[in-house]
Parts: C-alpha cells; sequence; structure tokens
C-alpha cells in the first residue's frame, strides 16, 4: 500500500481535526479555564486566537473564519476582561501539552507520531494561514515529552488543515455558515458557531463541500510530500490509532 502526497492530506485530515482541537474541549481544560473566568465556549476562541496578540475581535474572527464574527466578538471581549491574549496562549499551549501527555501518553509509538508530524508541520507552507503561522512561531515546548510534542504537533497541524479549509471555502465562492450547514452538523453546528437563521437551503452545498475539501487537500499536501510514500501510510494509521484510542479511553480523572 502507497499513498500520495493528496491521498495522504486526505486521509489524515479527519484525524487531524478530531485530535489538533481536543483539548480545548477537555474537561479538564474547561474546569482550569473557569477557574480562571472563563466561560469554555470564550476559551474555545481565545484558546486558538490569542497567539495572534492583543488584536481587534475582527480580526481574529477573520482568522478563524467559520465562528460568526458577533460570537467571537463576544468570546474576545468577555477574555480581554479575564486575561491578555499572552497569557491566555501560555495556557492553551500548556493545555495541550497536558492533553497529550494524559491522552496519547499510552500509545507505544506517540514518538514516531510525533517525529512524522514535525516533519509535515516544518515544510508546511503558511501562505494565507495566520493562526498556523503563529502557532508555529512559538518556541517549541521546553523539555516536553514525546507525547506532549505530539499534541502541540496535531494541533499545528489542526490549525493548517483548517486554514486549508477557509482558503477552499472563499475559492468555491462559499461563505463560513454555507461550509458549516454542508456538514455533518448541517443547523445545529451554524446555531453552535453562532450563524443565525434564516439558512439557505443545505442540498445544493453538499457537493460543493466535497470540492472544497478536495481542493483543501490540494493546498496542504506538499507538506505531506516531505514524506516518503511509506512514511506517509505510517502516519496515517499512526493518526488513526490515536484518534480510537482517545475517543475509547475513559474519561480522565483529576
Amino acid at each position: 500500500m502507497s499513498l500520495t502526497p493528496e491521498q495522504a492530506a486526505a486521509a489524515a485530515r479527519p484525524n487531524v481535526l478530531g485530535l489538533g482541537g481536543a483539548f480545548l474541549e477537555c474537561p479538564r481544560t474547561l474546569r482550569r479555564v473557569r477557574r480562571m473566568g472563563f466561560s469554555g465556549w470564550a476559551f474555545s476562541v481565545t484558546g486558538r486566537g490569542a497567539v495572534l496578540g492583543d488584536v481587534r475581535a475582527e480580526t481574529v474572527a477573520a482568522a478563524i473564519g467559520i465562528i460568526a464574527p458577533d460570537a467571537v466578538a463576544d468570546c474576545w471581549d468577555s477574555a480581554a476582561e479575564v486575561a491578555k491574549p499572552s497569557k491566555v496562549a501560555e495556557v492553551s499551549r500548556a493545555e495541550c501539552c497536558r492533553w497529550g501527555t494524559d491522552h496519547l501518553g499510552g500509545l507505544p509509538q506517540v514518538a514516531r507520531l510525533a517525529e512524522l508530524a514535525e516533519s509535515v508541520v516544518t515544510a508546511a507552507d503558511p501562505a494565507g494561514m495566520p493562526l498556523f503561522a503563529a502557532w508555529r512561531g512559538l518556541p517549541p515546548p521546553v523539555d516536553a515529552p514525546p507525547a506532549a510534542r505530539a499534541a502541540v504537533l496535531l494541533h499545528l497541524l489542526y490549525e493548517y488543515h483548517s486554514g486549508a479549509i477557509l482558503i477552499a471555502v472563499r475559492a468555491a465562492g462559499m461563505s463560513p455558515v454555507e461550509i458549516v450547514l454542508a456538514g455533518p452538523e448541517g443547523e445545529s453546528g451554524a446555531v453552535a458557531y453562532g450563524w443565525s437563521p434564516p439558512y439557505p437551503p443545505v442540498g445544493p452545498l453538499v457537493r460543493r463541500r466535497l470540492w472544497v475539501e478536495s481542493v483543501a487537500d490540494r493546498i496542504v499536501s506538499p507538506a505531506y510530500g516531505v514524506l516518503a510514500p511509506a512514511e506517509r501510510v505510517e502516519l496515517v494509521t499512526l493518526l488513526d490509532t490515536a484518534l480510537t484510542a482517545v475517543r475509547n479511553a475513559p474519561s480522565h480523572p483529576d
């Protein structure tokens, strides 16, 4: 079995999107940020956008893309009353590392997962992807165990794929709310991301979403091309294993 770079990107995408942002929804993360004064929703937005620095909410909304600007503004402005973006970014990175240690530490090949993911992240072109560029620009975690490093790299891949999807959405002439509506959660997803009805018909959007995903995979595929064919298969397999392990694991105790 072998995979082209584009096939590897397509196969990796659902696993990367399932793993790379999981720490933002982790109960332990949410308990910590609530003690700081954040709501879980506010942190799910600011935990990604804080790395951009002390910018306006409109800038964060533009970088994230698929969340309604008014919802981003509510989260960003309320978070500003609690902590500076630099502090939020610090907490976000720390919780990502902690989540990795908790949830990926038992994987026997987690160091190899981190090694392969790092090769892709290093080769990735950040043009048009401000969140990926900003997170990649941070110094790597010092003396972090392999599981923590893997979690940080998965978050970087998450922002890389997410950025490519947003570029492809605009190239398709779709609006952010349309790509959400065309996804598996449909209108409930649109509501969760702060978009208000009335919504356009979903039927015509589904085929366009498939085109968006195909284009996004082509955008990120050169970075996967840095791996040898066997390494692409290995990375996809390790991502499959990691996502299965995370989903099947019992809730981690405090």
